[in-house]
């Protein structure tokens, strides 16, 4: 058994997709599982990498834009209505979380009515732990340690990137950021990293100012790249790709990061599986 399994549950943007549902990565260590962001269909894909809302150990947030928590509810309400004793979501990401979460429990009021009303076996409503963070060790159980560093995808601000490490082995999962030192800190002597990418010259292309400046906040191809040659990692894998990537078009984005990185290159699809160690 792999030391760490990553799985990129959703590979998409917020431009619905068919194929590729929401941001979203489920990493597995030491028996543990951890859902990184919270996008659009994240269950349906969890579903189908035999993970569920109520085996979670935690769920992570690299930031508070809306594709990467569109179905946060969804975790919340599932785990609850699926667990027969009170089990705690255990949610950690940037200042402004428990504002969010506060706000969809309220949007999940008469939701939550209904069912304590109806159930007589459900007497509890959807247990939810925050924790707030900007870095530092932020898990640490059952020989899964995870740290979190600050990130850059200012306006989104703060935003945090995940390392992963077990069995002498680290994955990072960096969510939206362009590069600085708070990726190249996590990065430095991991086996993988999973980061969010655009294309500049396909996005200047199409010549609208609102997708334009998306590349102001993100790393684009080449950029991951580097942070990836940089850090040493040896597999790169891009998600979340802006514009989307078009079926066929996986070698052009592969062959764009290879001119800066000559390590493994995944141009992630939903359901992809690394292992690790």
């Amino acid at each position: 058994m792999a030391a760490i399994e990553v799985t990129t549950l959703g590979t998409g943007s917020p431009i619905p997709d068919p194929n590729r549902a929401g941001p979203s990565t489920l990493v597995r260590a030491g028996g543990q599982s951890f859902l990184v962001d919270c996008g659009r269909g994240v269950l349906l894909r969890a579903t189908a990498a035999g993970a569920t809302a109520n085996g979670l150990t935690a769920t992570l947030l690299t930031h508070l834009h809306s594709d990467h928590l569109t179905d946060l509810n969804d975790v919340i309400t599932t785990r609850w209505v699926t667990s027969f004793a009170p089990l705690p979501l255990r949610l950690v990401g940037p200042p402004g979380t428990q504002a969010v979460v506060d706000g969809t429990l309220a949007a999940l009021a008469p939701d939550i009515e209904y069912r304590l009303a109806h159930h007589d076996d459900l007497t509890w409503a959807p247990p939810v732990e925050v924790v707030e963070v900007t870095g530092g060790v932020v898990h640490d159980e059952g020989g899964v340690r995870i740290l979190a560093a600050s990130t850059d995808h200012r306006p989104a601000a703060p935003s945090v990137g995940y390392r992963f490490e077990h069995g002498g082995h680290a994955v990072v999962v960096a969510g939206d950021t362009v590069p600085c030192p708070g990726l190249d800190e996590l990065c430095a002597g991991a086996a993988v990293l999973v980061i969010t990418v655009v294309r500049h010259d396909l996005i200047e292309q199409l010549g609208i100012a609102r997708l334009i400046d998306v590349c102001d906040y993100h790393s684009t191809v080449e950029q991951a790249a580097d942070t990836a040659a940089r850090a040493g990692v040896p597999t790169l894998v891009l998600t979340h790709g802006v514009p989307p990537i078009a079926p066929g078009a996986e070698d052009e984005w592969r062959a764009l990061a290879a001119t800066r990185f000559d390590g493994e290159i995944v141009v992630a699809a939903d359901l992809d599986r690394v292992e690790v160690g």
